[in-house]
């Protein structure tokens, strides 16, 4: 008898940890730009830094949203067409 997870559990698992932990990175980064170093703040003008800024940060997250979509878009579940087949 095997031990250890099923095949899609372990892929449904590895879905929601990979989509976790590439949040959390993506919102350290940002929080460490924006916040710690200031450059979300616009003090008085706007700086070359506050555009680089935004824009890294819309960038960033149209990226992010898109591997959420590619990751969230292939379906493991028994009898799915992108999944495996239900077996009997």
């Amino acid at each position: 008898m095997p031990q250890g997870m099923e095949p899609e559990v372990r892929k449904y698992l590895f879905k929601v940890l990979n989509s976790l932990c590439y949040g959390l990175l993506w919102m350290t980064l940002n929080v460490l730009g924006g916040l710690y170093w200031g450059y979300a703040s616009i003090n008085g003008k706007l700086s070359v830094g506050n555009i680089i800024f935004f824009a890294w940060f819309i960038l960033s997250l149209l990226v992010l949203l898109y591997y959420y979509y590619r990751i969230w878009s292939t379906r493991t579940l028994p009898g799915s067409p992108n999944g495996p087949s239900e077996k009997k």
